[in-house]
């Protein structure tokens, strides 16, 4: 055992921790070498499938709807069918995560979602924007289950609600960036006769291709990479982390997994926690520069008011990330995150098109949300194939809620079904936290009296269970030495 483990056998159990983890200097080292190695692609990663995502939102009030003539709903079509693509890549994607190593998969994935972006530029109508936009969606939809299960696989659980809100503020940094980049393309309308947002497709495409290229060759995607220059103290050190994530990476599929998975209440819970935000998360996404300029603002102050609705997820992000570490209750901080989506939609209703709605707009974050979502799902869900299913199921809801989301849009300028709709969808998610809480204390009642007979029994049990962890696939439930954090 290295320098680097936990300092009492509770604390290796995964039992709650009380006693603070102490890193050892040698392992303070790794973690320096494997953050600046792995942190920079993972944030320009999720900064450009923002950025590149976010582009139709600016596209909007770049005259796009004129000059390909849309009619009706095509806007909103746009935006869904996106999602329908993101849908159909859950299936490959969910054995190729298993077979092909995750550098590779995502760079190529990445090169051909920057080609899909550029081709947008040429497009003329519905039909080709709508090929465009569906091949954008099927090869974005690798992202996030490549990064959460590379963050899962790498960072102790202790480390990996930091990674994921350093992931998920990048993407809020796109955000910010998204409204000054898109005038800045508006002012290029009529170089070479294209307008500003056919110049915003192409060179964002073919700037994320470019990227695909860097992370097919570069990006580290195992706790063993050998970008990482490990030392033979620094893989002892290694095996030692991959232990306390409960993450043995394999490449048989394991179908009893993902039963299993199907009989857990917490995935139902997790998951439609994450398909109700994502259908809010459509709606904002694809309309917020519209709802804007509907209240009466320019449409080039429009872009620049993106900012600042966009940013107003940063210090949320801040604020949940800290309470996460000071108090550890992450189901309840999601609940708290879902609450104050409903308070932002409610005034989304109360003051209609009133300059002041912009308040609701800024309560409106689904970034800290998410962040809960992605934390409790890589700290609670062990066994390879059960982590890529879950993995799995999540993006399928969010492309499901992604796409879902717009389709409640209608020609009325208030929204306000489709409001009274995203409300119920937050209120809802609230309550399923709480209920994936309850569960969590359930299990881990019991664990902790089922271990505690044990060791009464035979003291030398945990020890040989522990080393089992390292060499065996096993799921959380199948380990009764895995505690849930809440």
């Amino acid at each position: 055992m290295s320098d680097g483990t936990l300092h009492s056998r509770d604390d290796v159990q995964g039992k709650e921790i009380n006693k603070k983890f102490i890193y050892s200097p040698e392992e303070k080292k790794l973690l320096h070498k494997i953050n600046w190695t792995t942190v920079p692609f993972i944030c320009i990663i999720s900064f450009f499938q923002v950025l590149d995502k976010t582009t139709l939102n600016l596209a909007g009030v770049m005259n796009l709807q004129e000059e390909t003539n849309l009619q009706n709903q095509d806007f909103s079509w746009l935006g869904s069918i996106f999602f329908l693509g993101y849908l159909l890549s859950q299936i490959p994607n969910q054995f190729l995560l298993q077979k092909v190593p995750i550098g590779k998969y995502l760079g190529i994935y990445v090169i051909l979602w920057g080609i899909s972006l550029v081709s947008m530029a040429w497009g003329n109508n519905f039909a080709q924007l709508a090929t465009s936009r569906f091949f954008l969606g099927f090869f974005e939809a690798t992202t996030y289950p490549c990064l959460q299960l590379l963050i899962s696989t790498i960072y102790r659980r202790k480390e990996q609600g930091t990674v994921f809100s350093i992931m998920l503020i990048s993407s809020c940094v796109a955000g910010l960036f998204a409204g000054p980049i898109a005038l800045g393309f508006r002012l290029m309308t009529g170089v070479l006769n294209w307008s500003g947002w056919r110049w915003c497709m192409a060179i964002t495409g073919a700037i994320t291709s470019c990227l695909g290229i860097i992370i097919y060759f570069l990006m580290p995607d195992s706790p063993k990479s050998k970008w990482y220059r490990l030392t033979s103290s620094e893989i002892d050190i290694v095996e030692d982390r991959m232990r306390d994530n409960a993450v043995v990476i394999s490449k048989n599929y394991k179908f009893d997994h993902i039963y299993e998975a199907l009989q857990e209440c917490r995935y139902y819970c997790y998951i439609g926690i994450c398909f109700l935000i994502s259908v809010i998360s459509g709606f904002i996404t694809l309309y917020s520069t519209i709802l804007i300029s509907k209240m009466g603002i320019r449409k080039e102050i429009s872009m620049l008011l993106h900012i600042p609705v966009a940013g107003a997820e940063i210090p949320f992000l801040f604020l949940v990330l800290y309470l996460s570490r000071r108090f550890g209750e992450n189901n309840c901080i999601g609940a708290l995150t879902s609450s104050m989506i409903f308070i932002g939609l409610v005034l989304l209703i109360v003051l209609g098109n009133q300059p002041a709605a912009i308040s609701g707009l800024l309560l409106i974050n689904v970034a800290p949300t998410f962040m809960m979502v992605l934390t409790l799902l890589s700290n609670n869900v062990s066994g390879y194939t059960k982590k890529v299913f879950y993995n799995g199921s999540y993006a399928v809801a969010f492309c499901l809620g992604n796409f879902a989301g717009p389709l409640f849009i209608n020609e009325n300028s208030t929204y306000l079904t489709a409001k009274i709709v995203y409300v119920l969808a937050a209120g809802i998610a609230g309550v399923l936290f709480l209920i994936a809480r309850y569960t969590c204390v359930r299990d881990n009642r019991y664990r902790k009296q089922l271990l505690k007979t044990e060791e009464e029994c035979n003291s030398t049990m945990i020890a040989v269970n522990i080393t089992e962890q390292v060499v065996e696939d096993i799921t959380d439930k199948q380990n009764l030495h895995f505690i849930y954090r809440l």
